[in-house]
C-alpha cells in the first residue's frame, strides 16, 4: 500500500492447500516490506501464525505485535532480527491485525451436474456462400457418401460428449446466412428442422438429418452475422437463472465475421447469463476476429462496457485434421480442447451469482432396486 504508514490491505483468496497443505498448525510466515519504485523494497519485519490461529477470525488472538500473536498464550518477539540486535529498546516495527477470515469450499462442475444442473446445447451452422456449392466436392458443405464434411465432424465431436449432460436430448439447431424458401428472404436465425415454433432436434443424429435437409432446401448467401444466434440463445438463458440450467451455443463457421460490433455487444450482454459460446472455424479463412472474441488474452468489451467473464472459446478446425486420416483421435482432441473451458465458465457464473450446488437426489426408499443410472462418460467436461 503506497503513501501510508497505516495500511489496510484488501481481502485476498488463497487455496488452503497452498497455504498449509491441510496442516492447520504449520507455521505461516508473513513478511512486510516498504515499497520502493526502483524495486529495492525495504524489509520492515515479519510475523508468524498458522491456519488454526487465523481461523479464530478477528479477535485478540489475531493481533500480531512485533511479529507474533500477543494473545495470553503467546510470547511477544521482535519482528526485525537485525534491529533487535542493534537496539536494546527495540520492541517492534508495528502491529498487524486480522480484520476478516473465511473458509469457503470450492464447488466443482460435477457438483452442479450431480445436483441436477442441465446443459442446454444449441448448434448454429454457417450457410453463407463462401462455403462453396454443396453439390461440389470442394465445398465445406459437400455431402460425400463416404465421409462426413468438416461441419458434421465438428458437430459430432462436440455433440457426442455434451449430449450426455442434457437429459431430454432435444437440441435446438439453427442456421444463419442463407436465403429461405419460398420467398428467398435472408435469415441469420432459422431452424434447421423448418419449425419456427420448436427448432429442437432429437439427438445429434437429428441435428445432422436437419442439417442435410436444409442444405437441399436453402440457398447459401450471406453475410456472416453471429449476433442473432447469440441473442437467440441468450433469451433462453435469461429465462432461467437459478442454476438449474446452463446454455452452451456451438457456432460452426467458415468465414470472417460481418457484424463484429453487434456480436461483441451480444456477448458482453450474455456474459452475465448462464451461458457459454464455442466457435469452431472450418476452412482456410483468417480467423483473427474469432481470437479476439475468445477473450483469453484481452477481455472483450462493447460501448466501453467490459464482459463480466470470458464465455467464448474458439478453435480452428484445421489444427485438428489428422493427416493419417485418423478422425477418431483428431476429433477427440478437438472435443477436449473445445470443451476444456466450459466447466470453469459454468462454475464462475454460479459463484458470481452465489448459487450453490443442489444436493444430489436421494435414492428412493421402499421401491424395488433399479439398475444404476447411467453417468456421463469420462470426457473433456470432467475436469
Amino acid at each position: 500500500m503506497k503513501n501510508t504508514l497505516n495500511p489496510v490491505w484488501q481481502t485476498f483468496s488463497i487455496p488452503v492447500r497452498a497455504l498449509c497443505n491441510g496442516d492447520y498448525d504449520r507455521t505461516i510466515k508473513v513478511e512486510v516490506y516498504d515499497w520502493d519504485r526502483d524495486g529495492s523494497h525495504d524489509f520492515i519485519g515479519e510475523f508468524t501464525t498458522s491456519y488454526r490461529e487465523l481461523a479464530r477470525g478477528q479477535s485478540q488472538f489475531n493481533i500480531y505485535e512485533g511479529g507474533v500473536s500477543v494473545h495470553p498464550a503467546g510470547q511477544g518477539q521482535v519482528i526485525n532480527p537485525k534491529k533487535k540486535m542493534k537496539k536494546k529498546k527495540y520492541v517492534n516495527s508495528g502491529t498487524v491485525t486480522l480484520l476478516s477470515f473465511a473458509v469457503e469450499s470450492e464447488c466443482t462442475f460435477l457438483d452442479y451436474i450431480k445436483g441436477g444442473t442441465q446443459i442446454n446445447f444449441t448448434v448454429a451452422i454457417d450457410f453463407t456462400a463462401s462455403n462453396g456449392n454443396p453439390s461440389q466436392s470442394t465445398s465445406l458443405h459437400y455431402m460425400s457418401p463416404y465421409q462426413l464434411n468438416a461441419y458434421a465432424l465438428a458437430l459430432t465431436a462436440v455433440g457426442e460428449i455434451i449430449q450426455h449432460y442434457d437429459s431430454d436430448k432435444m437440441f435446438p439447431a439453427l442456421g444463419f446466412g442463407a436465403k429461405l424458401p419460398p420467398d428467398g428472404r435472408v435469415s441469420h436465425e432459422f431452424p434447421l428442422n423448418g419449425n419456427q415454433e420448436n427448432p429442437s432436434c432429437c439427438g445429434i443424429d437429428g441435428i445432422l438429418d436437419a442439417y442435410h435437409r436444409s442444405l437441399r432446401t436453402v440457398q447459401l448467401y450471406g453475410p456472416t452475422n453471429f449476433a442473432p444466434v447469440v441473442t437467440h440463445v441468450a433469451r433462453s438463458a435469461a429465462a432461467v437463472q437459478d442454476g438449474s440450467q446452463y446454455s452452451v451455443l456451438l457456432i460452426i463457421t467458415d468465414g470472417v465475421i460481418s457484424d463484429m460490433a453487434q456480436t461483441k455487444e451480444a456477448i458482453v450482454n450474455a456474459a452475465k447469463l448462464p451461458m457459454s459460446i464455442i466457435i469452431i472455424g472450418v476452412g482456410q479463412a483468417e480467423f483473427d476476429a474469432m481470437v479476439e472474441l475468445d477473450g483469453d488474452d484481452v477481455r472483450i468489451s462493447s460501448r466501453g462496457k467490459l464482459a463480466e467473464r470470458d464465455i467464448v472459446q474458439f478453435v480452428p478446425f484445421r489444427d485438428y485434421v489428422d493427416r493419417t486420416g485418423n478422425h477418431v483421435l483428431s476429433m477427440a482432441r478437438l472435443a477436449r480442447d473445445v470443451l476444456a473451458e466450459i466447466p470453469d465458465q459454468l462454475v464462475s457464473y454460479m459463484k458470481a451469482q452465489g448459487i450453490r450446488p443442489r444436493p444430489p437426489p436421494a435414492a428412493p426408499t421402499h421401491s424395488p432396486p433399479k439398475s444404476p443410472a447411467r453417468t456421463p462418460p469420462e470426457s473433456p467436461l470432467h475436469i
